[in-house]
This record gives structure tokens, C-alpha cells and sequence, in this order.
């Protein structure tokens, strides 16, 4: 855990958004902000949409169909957001935190470890291919980053409740590797909204925040979005 930080962190929920609106957005709050800009964490889900990184290759997307396939800013290979699926942007000031790209890396793959063990999942992320994985192998959540002027956007996506026949469209990240998802593992799957907030804790926590509170939601990228490498 970082050390303590004194300016607030600001958490959105957002709701189910278009990607490109999401991705305009992140970067515009990454261009304005400054020194003083508290940090942020928007949750949303995404329509259904393939993203393609900056290192993607084309054989990795096997049949999108009608689900479009947008091209990111971020590093890495393809990754598919849907509905179900928790997505986090972390948006976040290193520099200030005092942590490298690799530390937030951890505490970002910590915090859904940890979120995972609250309903009893054993879970772990692998260096060589970040991301988290339970004990069996399967996939359950994908780490995404961009790092410009010392601050972050992007984040991350967690498979809790959503249509999981879209992965087989794709080779995920070009690993090869099996997806899951929270709700196939549980006798009695939680909300979406359960599953967000503990999250939402362990995020507070491991930036080394005492609290969060929470910011006005679909406002932040609607505004923003009209004003305007790192993933596996």
C-alpha cells in the first residue's frame, strides 16, 4: 500500500457507456488536470465492443461479427468490455502517490485478489502475462494502462455476470488462455453493485486512501467527452 494521501479520491459510477465517449473522456481529464486535480476511479460497464492495443495483431481477433472493434491508445493486444463485466478507469496522479507504472500495476492486480477472496476465490496475477487468474488457470480480470505526463488512464475490466460467448471471438491478449467469470464460481452470485464496492474499498486502500467519496456520475464523461502501455 502507498502512503497516505491527503486530497480526496473521487469515485464515479457511471453506468452502462460507449467506449470512444469513455475513451475521449479519459483523455481529456488526463489533459486538464493538474498538480491540484484530486484522482478519480469512473466504474461503468461498456456496450459490447472489442479494443484492439497498440501492439495488436490482426490474427488475434477470429470473428467479431457485429460487435465492433475499436482501436485504444493503451498497450497490448485485443480484450472484449460488455455488460456484466466491471470495468475501473483508474485515473490517477503517480507522481503525487510516489509509486511506478509497475507498483500500480500490483496494487491494482491486489486489489481484485483481494475482492475475489471476499467471496471466497483463490486468485493470483502473473508477471509475465498481468491480469488475474484463479487457481485453476482461467482468466477472470485483464489489466489495462496508459501513463502520460505521470498519470494514468485506463484500468481495468472484471468478468463478474456478463455474456461470455464473445471471448471465443478472440484470442484474449493473445495468450491463448480461458476466460471465467465471479458468478460461475459461487453458490449465490452478488449484485453487480456488491462486487463493485468492495472493490471500490480495496482500490481506496491500496492507493493509500483512508476514504472515497463519490462524484456525480454520467456529468464527468459527458462533458468531458464533448470538451475534447500497458495491457493484457
Amino acid at each position: 500500500m502507498t502512503e497516505p494521501v491527503q486530497s480526496p479520491l473521487i469515485i464515479r459510477h457511471l453506468g452502462v457507456c460507449e467506449y470512444n465517449q469513455c475513451f475521449a473522456a479519459m483523455k481529456a481529464f488526463n489533459e486538464q488536470r493538474n498538480e491540484a486535480s484530486s484522482d478519480e476511479i469512473w466504474f461503468l460497464e461498456h456496450q459490447p465492443v472489442f479494443t484492439q492495443g497498440q501492439a495488436g495483431k490482426e490474427e488475434y481477433i477470429l470473428n467479431p461479427g457485429a460487435i465492433p472493434v475499436v482501436q485504444s491508445d493503451r498497450g497490448g493486444h485485443v480484450t472484449y468490455h460488455g455488460p456484466g463485466q466491471i470495468t475501473a478507469y483508474v485515473l490517477v496522479d503517480l507522481k503525487r502517490l510516489k509509486i511506478g507504472v509497475r507498483d500500480l500495476v500490483s496494487l491494482i492486480e491486489q486489489a481484485l485478489v483481494d475482492t475475489l477472496a471476499h467471496w471466497n476465490i483463490s486468485a493470483s496475477p502473473r508477471r509475465e502475462a498481468p491480469g488475474v487468474y484463479i487457481d485453476s488457470g482461467e482468466k477472470i480480470a485483464s489489466l489495462g494502462l496508459r501513463i502520460r505526463k505521470g498519470r494514468s488512464y485506463h484500468g481495468l475490466n472484471f468478468n463478474v455476470a456478463m455474456d461470455m460467448a464473445p471471448w471465443d471471438c478472440i484470442n484474449p491478449c493473445g495468450l491463448g488462455v480461458a476466460m471465467t467469470q465471479l458468478q460461475d464460481l459461487v453458490d449465490q452470485p452478488p449484485s453487480m453493485a456488491q462486487v463493485t464496492e468492495k472493490l471500490a474499498q480495496c482500490l481506496t486502500h491500496g492507493l493509500g486512501y483512508n476514504k472515497h467519496c463519490i462524484g456525480s456520475g454520467d456529468t464527468a464523461v459527458n462533458n468531458r467527452a464533448e470538451r475534447e502501455n500497458y495491457e493484457h
